[in-house]
Order: structure tokens, then sequence, then C-alpha cells
């Protein structure tokens, strides 16, 4: 069960917050949607959109969380799951198994997804990956 005493409502309209360059990489913008604060930093939620062309993609890694699920909102993204490609279009929902090694390498200019994780302050590990990765498709 949920601790009532530092669990908060929440409410974020688009207005609210804008999205910023500061997150993980440097070549999407973040939006947060407050849901980290109020869960006392038990749950991260924001929106993750794309700002420039893919040159290299986020290298293989894995994260430390407990839960994570990526779902696309606009646009596509191709990512490696462990030795498999993955398209991700609008619509879909990705749940990442805990320490799922990855590798997202192409998305389109219009890509913007909704990602959830818990806990909000889990960490991203760089790795070897399993296999090569197919080349980005060019911005036109």
């Amino acid at each position: 069960m949920l601790d009532k005493t530092t669990m908060k409502f929440s409410h974020v309209k688009p207005g609210d917050t804008d999205f910023i360059g500061e997150g993980l990489r440097d070549f999407f913008s973040y939006r947060d949607l407050g849901i980290a604060e109020a869960t006392a930093g038990k749950v991260l939620a924001q929106l993750v959109r794309s700002d420039n062309a893919p040159e290299k993609g986020t290298g293989w890694h894995y994260h430390g969380a407990d839960f994570h699920i990526v779902y696309m909102l606009k646009g596509w993204a191709r990512f490696m799951y462990e030795e498999k490609e993955t398209l991700v279009e609008a619509g879909d929902c990705v749940h990442q198994r805990p320490g799922i090694v990855h590798y997202l390498f192409d998305y389109s200019p219009d890509m913007e997804y909704l990602e959830v994780v818990g806990p909000a302050d889990f960490t991203t590990i760089e790795t070897v990956g399993p296999c090569p990765v197919p080349d980005p498709t060019p911005w036109k």
C-alpha cells in the first residue's frame, strides 16, 4: 500500500512545465510531469522528444530501475533490445524489464514519448552490446 503521508496530489497542465534540454541525453528535451515530487521519488513520469537528428544514438546501456515503460505518443523510434531490433510507433507501449540491455539508435523528427520509471532517481549504466547496431535514417 502507498504511504499517503508522503504522496501528494498532482495535476500538471501543458503550460505548467516546459520542455528543457537538461536530461539524460543532450539530443532530447524533457518535460517533467510532477510525478517524482508527488510520489516522494518513487516514480518519474516525463515526456521525451527529439531535438536533433540521431548521430550515434544512446549507446548500449541498461537502467537500474524496478519498473520502466515507454509509451510512444508521436512518431517512431528504433531500438535494439538485446539482439532484437524493435520499431516502436505512436500508440505502442514497451515494458523494459529490469536490466535489459538496449540501444535507441534511430527516431523520427517528431518523436515524442511518455517515460514512466521507478524509482525516479534510476541509474543508467553504459555497457558493451551483444551485437552490431544498424545505421540511423538521415533526416531530410
